[in-house]
């Protein structure tokens, strides 16, 4: 298996990090032609989603990602790498890949000095802490999307098909199952295609 991480900007080397922890190798997507490599799942990191959709456009991986989303690559999305995926963003007009059925609501929990952690439970993983840095939450799931997380009634992690996005970083902690989680949704896909 082999996972491409989108190096734009943002927590990229955590997630890289995190796959090596659990034993699968990664490379970083930099550049058009980082996609000529053969990868089974895409993460897109947290960090700032207006800078990685920019990005994204101007380095011209923005129309080839999201045809490779839309015909069913496997993408874990965190905080940005959520608001980048989400049909809809509740407090924003921008839009990026819109490739999920949710509507995101940017910075849910307030500037820097909103940032926190907790632990919660993860239909499909169990119990995994959270961290949460000037995080989004999902104010809305609806077509094939699904909910897989809440804190304090919000919304904080959602699935649809070999979509996921958590609005914490699993990257930042100790735990791996989230990261487990979305490795079995891309063999899962492995051994469908």
């Amino acid at each position: 298996m082999q996972i491409a991480v989108l190096a734009l900007q943002g927590a990229f080397l955590e997630h890289e990090q995190m796959l090596a922890k659990i034993g699968v190798s990664s490379f970083e997507i930099r550049q058009k032609k980082d996609l000529e490599k053969p990868f089974d799942g895409l993460i897109i990191p947290g960090g700032e989603s207006t800078v990685q959709g920019k990005l994204l456009r101007e380095l011209d991986l923005y129309e080839p990602l999201k045809k490779l989303i839309a015909e069913g690559l496997p993408v874990f999305g965190t905080c940005a790498g959520l608001i980048l995926l989400a049909d809809k963003i509740g407090n924003d007009d921008r839009s990026y890949f819109k490739t999920m059925d949710i509507t995101a609501q940017r910075n849910a929990y307030g500037r820097q000095l909103g940032s926190f952690c907790t632990e919660s439970d993860f239909e499909g993983a169990g119990k995994v802490p959270m961290t949460f840095i000037r995080a989004p939450f999902i104010k809305e799931v609806h077509g094939d999307a699904r909910p897989l997380a809440k804190v304090d009634g919000k919304i904080v992690a959602a699935r649809q098909g070999n979509q996921l996005v958590t609005a914490f970083h699993p990257e930042l902690n100790d735990s791996t199952l989230v990261h487990e989680y979305f490795c079995r949704i891309v063999e899962g896909h492995k051994r469908a295609g």
